[in-house]
């Protein structure tokens, strides 16, 4: 049997992906840049881990429960949040420039995912690159020696994960309204199968005419439905002398 709804796949999407060039270039960028006694360097750390984490526990959890999913992709949107303002604070502190979004080199890193090859059945994934392929399309910039091309280009890179992360999020909002959650589908497969099992059972003109006679006893036999065991609801001959005969005969 298929499950309900399906769950994990995200080291496919490309808002995992993102954010995990994200989590790396932010690991390395504070550990050049940062003081690591500042509180701050544990700080973007954890809500660039966050941000990845978050994504991939929301995405296993979808099997069983939307609004878990849907709280841990906000927990990562908000987590990237957080970080976007660190990088911003780096930038303004030390008084270097914050490109603006329609600038030449923000618009060279938003220009970077065309290179990603997706996935023709489902081109909201991306196939064939690994991790570190991926992070070479970018080390131009995340591993340059200027901090602040690396923290514009980590801030453009959280802008695009920020918005594929909005749109996913709007998709299952969207999906939870018109279809329910996973307890809602449960209970309406449940009930779609019990039906199955009624319109399956053979019909009182489906049955043999007379009733056969028992073959322990040869009393005749009436229908009777199985109340536990494996099979439990189904319809079968029983000995009209039971319990003291206990024949049976299929339907």
């Amino acid at each position: 049997m298929t499950r309900i709804r399906p769950s994990g796949g995200y080291r496919s999407t490309a808002s995992f992906q993102t954010a995990t060039i994200i989590y790396d270039a932010t690991y390395w960028f504070c550990e050049k840049f940062v003081n690591q006694h500042n509180r701050m360097t544990d700080q973007m750390i954890q809500a660039a881990r966050s941000g990845r984490q978050n994504i991939a526990e929301g995405s296993r959890a979808a099997a069983t429960s939307s609004q878990t999913e849907l709280r841990l992709l906000n927990v990562a949107r908000a987590s990237l949040e957080e970080l976007l303002l660190d990088f911003e604070d780096f930038l303004r502190h030390r008084r270097l420039i914050l490109w603006a979004p329609d600038s030449a080199e923000a618009s060279a890193v938003r220009a970077v995912p065309k290179n990603f090859k997706k996935d023709p059945s489902d081109p909201s994934k991306l196939t064939d690159l690994t991790d570190l392929q991926r992070w070479q399309l970018y080390a131009k910039w995340l591993e340059h020696a200027d901090p602040a091309i690396r923290a514009n280009a980590i801030i453009c890179l959280i802008n695009q994960a920020n918005f594929l992360l909005d749109q996913l999020i709007s998709a299952l909002e969207k999906s939870f309204v018109e279809e329910g959650g996973y307890s809602e589908q449960l209970a309406s497969k449940r009930l779609a199968f019990r039906e199955q099992k009624k319109y399956d059972q053979p019909k009182e003109a489906d049955l043999p005419d007379p009733a056969p006679p028992c073959p322990l006893c040869g009393k005749a036999m009436v229908v009777r439905t199985a109340k536990s065991g494996k099979s439990a609801g189904n319809r079968f001959w029983g000995c009209s002398d039971y319990p003291d005969c206990k024949g049976v005969v299929r339907l």
